[in-house]
């Protein structure tokens, strides 16, 4: 795997990769960035150039892990500032463009689809704000006291990591709704430019997510106690779910699940086990490939297999 360095030219490393044109205008970088290198560039910028190679390596190969000794040569202040414009980037713009084209989208469906899929999306939108509203409360203050020397009582970036929840689960039943379960009425082109959105935000979130687990984190960590450090290995992806129709029973149980029944009431209302149950969910997450109660929900009434009045 080929590296970045320091010495080589900006205009070649996003040559290699053009997503990281995002990635250095989060970090406040002019893009008219004429014949600099990366060291000359953020010399200018006041940013540290091992630490901007880090994330842009972390854009660029799917299978990078820092070494112990990148996390120790890059700054936090820099991994700081990246993500906390990344946040007004999701909110501000990606959210923004993305509402925008789910308004188009809906424009000839009926009042009921409308209602289900505006919901789970101002919903998810609410999600983000609640994640990115915590790091931006507890979490970067907290690393920013760290830096100075000073440890604030009752926080550690255990406690982050511990609430640290998957924000691209519920974009991605989001995804499937939209390919799958939106009817035909809707505008193609208006379709294909609400995919892309989505696919290029969950690509960016999932960077996200991997750059604050296994780079904030263990730089973090190296700031609380120094001897603390221990790698952890990296989360693979799940394959992509198989698309399957659904089976009769499987339907019902989907149903259920929309109306909100727990596993063991599903299991009584059909006269079958808890695990039988737990079987036929797995199923309808791998044939839907959705896994959000919310978003199983939008699937069922989308599909007409439940009455949206009845789970109101």
């Amino acid at each position: 795997m080929s590296q970045f360095t320091s010495d080589m030219k900006v205009a070649d490393l996003v040559e290699s990769n053009y997503r990281l044109l995002g990635v250095l205008s989060r970090l406040g970088i002019d893009i008219n960035f004429g014949e600099k290198t990366v060291g000359e560039l953020c010399g200018s910028c006041g940013l540290d150039p091992d630490t901007v190679i880090l994330l842009c390596e972390v854009y660029t190969y799917p299978d990078f892990k820092p070494t112990m000794e990148q996390l120790r040569r890059s700054h936090v202040g820099d991994i700081l500032r990246y993500l906390h414009h990344s946040h007004d980037y999701y909110l501000n713009r990606a959210m923004v463009e993305m509402e925008s084209a789910v308004c188009q989208l809906l424009g000839p469906c009926s009042p009921p689809q409308k209602k289900v899929v505006w919901e789970f999306f101002r919903g998810y939108k609410v999600e983000l704000e609640n994640h990115f509203g915590f790091e931006e409360q507890e979490v970067i203050p907290y690393v920013q006291d760290l830096i100075i020397g000073r440890r604030r009582s009752g926080f550690s970036i255990d406690r982050f990591e511990e609430n640290h929840s998957n924000i691209d689960e519920k974009l991605n039943d989001f995804k499937n709704l939209v390919m799958k379960s939106l009817p035909p009425v809707c505008d193609r082109r208006v379709r294909v430019e609400l995919l892309l959105h989505a696919f290029v935000l969950q690509e960016d979130l999932r960077c996200h997510t991997y750059i604050e687990d296994n780079i904030l984190v263990p730089m973090v960590r190296l700031l609380e106690n120094p001897q603390r450090y221990r790698e952890r290995p990296r989360v693979q992806d799940e394959p992509a779910p198989e698309r399957q129709e659904l089976t009769g029973r499987e339907k019902e149980i989907l149903v259920s699940v929309a109306q909100g029944l727990l596993n063991k009431e599903i299991a009584d209302k059909h006269n079958i086990s808890i695990n039988t149950v737990i079987t036929h969910r797995k199923n309808i997450t791998r044939k839907t490939g959705i896994k959000t109660v919310p978003g199983l929900t939008v699937y069922a009434i989308l599909n007409n297999l439940i009455d949206i009045n009845s789970i109101e």
